[in-house]
């Protein structure tokens, strides 16, 4: 996909796969993610589809349950399996058994203003809930005055956010029971983690829509302005905005999502690719050559090295040079992912109704219960289509 793996990387890769596999030699083509999802379809339901194919460790799930994928389970070991990123290596299992290697992963973390934190006098940053809330109320005490300033920039439907906190309340979207799937929203631990996202939106007065996310309008142009001084957001959001702000890197550090437990994290979302066999492939043993060199500590390295968190190797030094990479990788130990079930990409593409239930909290159209029971039964019913 486009944007996955620095070019480097890949032109160093297939010359040594092409040395040791004298007479083959590597088509690479690169996708955009516009779209994927049809053209991934057509491929794998061809009569000649690809090799190695790139998936979004969402889209992993269904196209391993429609039987499109090759079995890897035995070839696991051979292909580091044991540093394997266990978020992504979950994405990329289906009924007990491997269709997917972990390629890369990205999470969030908090990206703070430093200037703005020492000018209130913070010397570190918070690592516990509370302590982001003691943060944010010094912050407003120091600027508060300043109407363009926002201690925390939060839109409501930030949902990939809001999953962390759900999480680290011990809480769950959704749960197994007896072979099928439902909500799990209505449990107290959930609801705690739904509240804390609406005190941290309360308490630090943002004016970010509470009916869209991140993306509308970017955040990062938003921070790039310099008035705010933390957002919830991918490492690479930082690069977009010094594009509108060259000044903004430089003033810009980052810390993990804070847990309730000042000793952890908060677990955080681990969105990223996975690398799969077509089963229909006519060169499935030279593709998991491929993978396998691939999963080498080498180019595991080269990939850390290009500011992700590489998805075979537990050894994440090579990001600790960057602050805000360092922050995403310590909170990826805390990695987790959405339900591994195909069904669970109609919650997320369709009219999500995390998304629907922030809204309405925060716009006082329905209370916690009423609006995380009315979200609960509508990602039951998502999960429940066949």
């Amino acid at each position: 996909m486009d944007g996955s793996a620095p070019d480097a990387l890949v032109d160093e890769l297939n010359a040594e796969f092409e040395k040791s596999h004298p007479g083959m030699t590597v088509e690479y083509q690169i996708q955009q993610w516009n779209g994927i999802q049809d053209r991934l379809t057509t491929a794998l339901t061809s009569n000649d589809p690809p090799d190695v194919i790139e998936l979004g460790n969402t889209q992993n799930p269904q196209f391993s349950a429609e039987g499109t994928l090759l079995d890897l389970t035995e070839d696991k070991a051979s292909m580091h399996g044991d540093q394997w990123l266990p978020a992504l290596a979950e994405s990329g299992a289906w009924e007990d058994r491997t269709y997917g290697v972990p390629f890369y992963a990205a999470n969030r973390v908090v990206v703070y203003n430093t200037e703005l934190f020492q000018q209130a006098g913070i010397t570190e940053p918070p690592r516990s809930r509370q302590e982001l809330l003691d943060v944010i109320t010094r912050l407003e005490q120091t600027h508060g005055d300043d109407p363009d300033f926002q201690s925390l920039y939060l839109p409501g439907q930030s949902w990939y956010a809001l999953l962390s906190f759900i999480w680290d309340s011990g809480g769950e979207v959704a749960v197994e029971q007896d072979g099928r799937w439902r909500g799990a929203l209505d449990t107290p631990e959930s609801r705690e983690g739904v509240q804390f996202y609406q005190q941290l939106v309360q308490h630090s007065r943002t004016s970010a829509p509470a009916d869209t996310d991140e993306a509308e309008p970017q955040q990062a142009e938003i921070y790039a302005q310099g008035d705010v001084a933390m957002m919830i957001a991918l490492p690479w959001e930082v690069q977009t905005a010094a594009e509108v702000n060259p000044d903004i890197a430089a003033i810009s550090s980052a810390f993990p999502i804070p847990s309730k437990d000042p000793a952890g994290t908060a677990p955080v979302f681990l969105g990223g690719s996975t690398l799969a066999i077509p089963a229909g492939s006519a060169d499935a043993e030279a593709a998991k050559d491929w993978l396998r060199l691939l999963t080498e500590p080498k180019y595991q390295t080269m990939l850390a090295e290009s500011g992700v968190v590489p998805g075979a190797m537990q050894d994440t030094s090579a990001l600790a040079t960057d602050p805000v990479s360092a922050a995403m990788a310590t909170a990826s130990k805390a990695g987790a992912v959405t339900p591994p079930i195909p069904q669970w990409a109609a919650v997320e593409s369709g009219q999500n109704p995390l998304k629907d239930m922030m809204t309405a909290i925060l716009t006082g159209q329905k209370s916690v219960v009423i609006a995380t029971t009315d979200a609960n039964r509508a990602i039951t019913d998502l999960l429940a289509a066949p």
